[in-house]
């Protein structure tokens, strides 16, 4: 089993930041893909940003320029520095993880449970 535990969400006002963690343990062969989804009350998960062992990043057209995602593949953690953020960022920020895993080198998506981002006006 891969378990992905999220840290960092919380209060903060408009156009304050914060920074999520998240870290990788377990079965891991390998991490391809590791990435943020956020879900607000009533809507659908949607994608924050995803980045590529090899440092290749992606975000939603919403979040550039503001969000930034980052790794460190020896300690199997990503990152995402969120800056100006605004009370429609409010949301359950998830963790996404795709790869391999041990011991017959499967291929894997696991998720973490959330952490909670909410921003006051």
């Amino acid at each position: 089993q891969v378990q992905l535990v999220e840290s960092g969400g919380g209060l903060v006002q408009s156009g304050g930041s914060l920074r999520l963690s998240c870290a990788a343990s377990g079965r891991i062969f390998s991490i391809n893909v590791m990435g943020w989804y956020r879900q607000a009350p009533g809507k659908q998960r949607e994608l924050v940003a995803h980045i590529t062992r090899g440092g290749t990043s992606s975000y939603a057209d919403s979040m550039k320029g503001r969000f930034t995602i980052s790794r460190d593949n020896g300690k199997n953690m990503v990152y995402l520095q969120m800056n100006s953020l605004k009370t429609e960022d409010t949301a359950v920020y998830y963790c996404n993880a795709r790869g391999l895993a041990l011991p017959h080198q499967e291929s894997m998506e696991y998720w973490g449970k959330g952490t909670l981002v909410t921003v006051s006006s």
